[in-house]
């Protein structure tokens, strides 16, 4: 079970303030979930922090803690930072054990990513969102999962098939509407992409559906007249529906590590984007770029995903993120 209130704002899905005993130990159960299938990326962490023999007056600790964080792929601006806070805290004496600066490292790593969370924003009627990124990140399947759970939680869907160069792009989205009891608006062959986003736009305020979710083409972000495109569909939604799109949603996959950034930057440069969704976590060990996308880009995670269920994708939450990284606090 999602926990929608952390996942969507302006849908009517979400738990009480005050969660049942049922829905405390599903979210237990998640957690739980969440620290197995981040397993790579915690046990390639924590072996290269255990082998550091911690003497706080010893020069080539931080250094040794500088290369784990870079080989799980934080970025270098995130591990100076990082590694800055931990030096104060152990020059004032705070630090004396590894399981010290264990403590003190999830305790960073989880101010650093607070910043990142935040819910996607539906409370417009009809809300948009556009999602976009390259092939091979998971970004169809996303648009299929975020149509399940708005359904979930309570709203109706429209998904915009405007990948009109990939028939199986719109087979797998219809598929996922017809699951999700969304309406389904496809294209053909070679149409005009912009045009596709414009009548799921249109049908969604037509038929007084909550959200049209609209799938892009995987653009490759090196070929200009295709970032263009995107450009033009954003353009054209905005004309349809004045404040549209609410949510620009890039999806990025976690094992192409620093390659996300470089992604996250130029599709930035191309359409302004809201969020990200960090998909594939499961299968890497290089989990820190969720560190590095949170401090470089300022961007917020909304969604993560940490497997090929439905409920692994899901809600992104610092303390719960920066506990299964680096090991739950004993």
């Amino acid at each position: 079970m999602i926990d929608y209130g952390r996942m969507f704002r302006g849908l009517d899905g979400g738990e009480s303030e005050t969660p049942t005993a049922p829905a405390t130990e599903q979210r237990r159960g998640l957690l739980r979930r969440l620290v197995d299938n981040l397993a790579k990326s915690r046990q390639a962490l924590q072996q290269q922090i255990a082998a550091i023999a911690f003497d706080p007056a010893a020069d080539d600790v931080f250094e040794a803690l500088e290369e784990a964080l870079l080989l799980a792929d934080c970025g270098v601006p995130a591990t100076v930072e990082i590694v800055r806070r931990l030096e104060q805290e152990a020059a004032a004496g705070g630090l004396r054990t590894t399981e010290d600066l264990t403590a003190a490292l999830r305790r960073v790593v989880a101010d650093l990513l607070a910043g990142a969370e935040s819910r996607i924003d539906l409370t417009a009627r009809p809300s948009v969102v556009l999602v976009v990124g390259v092939n091979g990140t998971g970004k169809t399947t996303t648009v299929g999962k975020l149509a399940e759970h708005v359904r979930r939680a309570g709203g109706t869907v429209v998904i915009g098939a405007a990948d009109t160069f990939r028939a199986a792009a719109g087979e797998q989205l219809e598929t996922w509407a017809g699951r999700a009891g969304a309406d389904f608006v496809g294209s053909t062959s070679g149409q005009d992409p912009a045009a596709v986003a414009f009548d799921a736009v249109s049908a969604a305020e037509a038929r007084g559906r909550d959200v049209a979710i609209i799938d892009t083409a995987g653009r490759l972000h090196t070929q200009s007249n295709l970032m263009a495109e995107l450009g033009k569909v954003r353009r054209v939604i905005a004309s349809r529906l004045e404040g549209a799109p609410h949510e620009t949603l890039l999806v990025v996959d976690a094992t192409t590590g620093q390659n996300g950034l470089q992604q996250a930057r130029l599709f930035g440069a191309a359409v302004p984007l809201t969020g990200i969704a960090l998909t594939k976590l499961d299968g890497t060990a290089k989990g820190g770029i969720a560190i590095a996308i949170a401090h470089e880009l300022g961007l917020p995670i909304k969604l993560i995903g940490v497997g090929e269920t439905l409920d692994d994708l899901r809600p992104f939450d610092a303390a719960e993120f920066a506990a299964a990284l680096l090991g739950a606090p004993s």
